[in-house]
């Protein structure tokens, strides 16, 4: 049964048409039967309903953390957003993001925010595809003294990133190669069993399923 921080989140995504269904080319050239896009929640609202699906998600699995970082670009709304919520549970944590291009004038570096030194980070981002933003965000943190106690993120596809060689996700390699920790507010599995108990996406199911057999990771089910 989904949880409900999930199925708010999955519902949140519908309305605003961050979650669509259809014929959609990925960055891989798969063809896939549905698409998330996180830039979709553009509004305050939509940015402070799903801050709180995240909080829950991270408030469930436990993780210690002190400090949010928001990968550039998608990453830095969702943390400012996430440190909202936390705020406005009673929780004043410190955020930090980065730079695509370190600033070379003023105070200079590609860091913003709060300092990583001594800290214990989550990086909170939208989707983990090849793994290449998070690598480099692991690099800043560590190189400003900070610890990465874990990664969150909105949705894990379950995808294998080469299924002819492994089973294994981006989000799954990310966390086995670093030992850290990958929370996702929602997975292929949790929209799966989603569409399966709404009518309006019961027809979706089946495109979802052959799908996830085709390119599914060893924790897609």
């Amino acid at each position: 049964m989904t949880q409900d921080h999930r199925a708010r989140f999955l519902d949140l995504a519908l309305r605003a048409d961050a979650l669509r269904f259809g014929d959609f080319t990925l960055k891989s050239g798969r063809q896939s039967p549905y698409f998330f896009n996180a830039g979709r929640f553009d509004s305050g609202a939509a940015l402070a309903g799903l801050a709180a699906c995240y909080a829950d998600a991270i408030d469930a699995h436990g993780v210690a953390f002190d400090l949010l970082f928001g990968p550039a670009y998608k990453g830095i709304p969702l943390a400012t957003a996430l440190g909202c919520e936390y705020a406005r549970r009673g929780r004043d944590l410190p955020v930090a993001f980065n730079r695509k291009e370190a600033k070379t004038h003023g105070e200079g570096g590609n860091l913003i925010g709060a300092p990583l030194q001594g800290r214990r980070v989550l990086i909170v981002d939208d989707v983990i595809t090849a793994g290449t933003a998070i690598r480099e965000a692991l690099g800043l943190i560590r190189d400003a003294g900070g610890e990465t106690a874990g990664i969150v993120i909105a949705l894990d596809r379950q995808e294998a990133i080469d299924p002819a060689k492994t089973r294994r996700s981006a989000a799954q390699s990310v966390a086995a190669d670093h030992g850290l920790p990958v929370i996702a507010v929602a997975t292929l599995s949790d929209l799966l069993d989603f569409a399966g108990g709404n009518a309006e996406l019961g027809a979706q199911r089946e495109r979802l399923l052959a799908y996830r057999q085709a390119y599914g990771s060893d924790s897609a089910g």
